[in-house]
């Protein structure tokens, strides 16, 4: 369930970071993307992971709905950031996938494969 919507929120963002819509623009997680020296490159890049984990599970995701081509980016995240956002997904685990968030809280997770974790708080535009 979470990665179906993942994916759907990455296009949106997607379409955003494009000019193709007047919805969602201001919403704070685009500014990963927006302070980038190419959005759309970037989010194209996160897509493609999300994209690389659905066909690990055997979902059928659209490709093709990826505006740019697979290229090697990077975002800094911080820790802080990365902590807060687990703990926002064991908020929605409790409720949606109770097994999945006991198997979260032994696993060492893995960061997006886009992200580089620096250290610091949790980020300035996020909503607490």
């Amino acid at each position: 369930m979470g990665l179906v919507a993942l994916w759907r929120e990455g296009l949106l963002a997607q379409k955003v970071l494009l000019g193709e819509t007047q919805g969602y623009r201001f919403h704070p997680q685009l500014n990963r993307f927006q302070r980038s020296k190419n959005p759309v490159v970037t989010i194209g890049a996160y897509l493609w992971a999300v994209w690389d984990e659905a066909d690990a599970r055997g979902y059928h995701f659209d490709a093709s709905k990826i505006a740019a081509a697979r290229r090697p980016v990077s975002l800094t995240v911080t820790r802080g950031q990365l902590e807060f956002e687990r703990q926002h997904l064991s908020r929605k685990l409790r409720i949606r996938d109770p097994e999945r968030l006991r198997q979260l809280r032994t696993a060492k997770l893995k960061p997006h494969p886009l992200l580089r974790v620096v250290p610091g708080g949790i980020e300035e535009w996020e909503v607490v």
